[in-house]
């Protein structure tokens, strides 16, 4: 887990596209040259606004049942509803009911859509003896980088501690929720990109780069795929862009077959301060451990990509 620094509001100036393939340098390092031609092509359909408009129908005529998620330690939890005219993307209604003697605060872990990993805001205070309703709120921009266009499941787990003390209250098992979608709908995972690491069942694939939808600097898009048993966490270590050592933000937790969509994202002001106005080559190697116990799983050799 990171902090968010503030946004930068300088224009974004650094444009790039990579086409990666690779192979083993005598050093032990892995090389990947880049072909800049390719990486910015819009994978994406590009559709009319009527067939845009048809998909946001279809994909917000899913609904859920009502129906009890935590039912523990005189603390209830009921999904009322799933809503799709969120400032932020799609939310799911909860009732949380406090019959508990202590100030409770309940959060959400672990989320995903359709597989995916997914961010989900929520943070819901409730006093002893009180309900409140509240919004578990999904991320759009998670689901469009995703692909994801209709909600056919959601799993989280709750979070809960005492809000005074902090002291923990309960961890719940994972809970899944079902919605009305066709139970033949089949969520793509678009894995495009070149393969970076392909090691105890896990994945990692370069896609592109891109400076244009940065709110920092400049994103280096990556796919994720966790085929272990353990949640892992993938952070990247001894980063460097045209020889300068640079401090990118990346730490994406996923967990046990699941998938990941992330970004290495470097921080615009870094970039002017060391004078790069294009990525010609990028080091990196990756740090993978265990989420939970922190013991590590793996650290890759130093991986040298070439933007050619």
């Amino acid at each position: 887990m990171f902090n968010r620094k503030r946004m930068y509001l300088i224009l974004v100036f650094v444009v790039f596209s990579i086409l990666i393939t690779s192979c083993s340098s005598t050093d032990g390092s892995e090389k990947i040259a880049v072909d800049k031609t390719d990486v910015e092509v819009d994978v994406s359909n590009v559709d009319s606004q009527e067939d845009e408009q048809s998909k946001k129908d279809a994909a917000e005529q899913v609904v859920v049942e009502e129906q009890v998620l935590l039912d523990q330690d005189d603390i209830k939890i009921t999904l009322k509803s799933l809503e799709f005219d969120g400032m932020f993307g799609p939310s799911l209604k909860v009732l949380v009911e406090n019959n508990s003697e202590e100030p409770i605060t309940v959060q959400t872990r672990d989320s995903s859509i359709n597989d995916v990993m997914t961010e989900s805001m929520f943070s819901c205070d409730v006093v002893s003896g009180k309900k409140a309703n509240d919004s578990i709120t999904f991320m759009e921009s998670d689901l469009e980088h995703a692909g994801i266009k209709i909600i056919k499941d959601i799993e989280f787990k709750f979070h809960i501690f005492n809000s005074d003390t902090w002291d923990g209250v309960l961890d719940s098992d994972t809970i899944t929720i079902n919605t009305s979608a066709d139970l033949e709908y089949v969520q793509e995972y678009d894995d495009s990109g070149v393969i970076v690491l392909d090691e105890k069942d896990i994945k990692i694939v370069m896609k592109k780069v891109s400076s244009e939808d940065s709110f920092w600097g400049a994103d280096v898009h990556v796919y994720i795929e966790n085929n272990s048993d353990n949640d892992i966490t993938i952070q990247a270590r001894d980063v460097s862009i045209n020889g300068f050592m640079l401090e990118p933000i990346f730490s994406s937790d996923v967990i046990a077959d699941k998938k990941a969509y992330d970004t290495i994202t470097f921080f615009e002001s870094d970039l002017i301060d060391n004078e790069i106005t294009s990525i010609e080559k990028m080091e990196l190697s990756f740090h993978i451990f265990e989420s939970n116990g922190w013991d590590t799983i793996l650290d890759t050799p130093m991986i040298d990509v070439s933007f050619e």
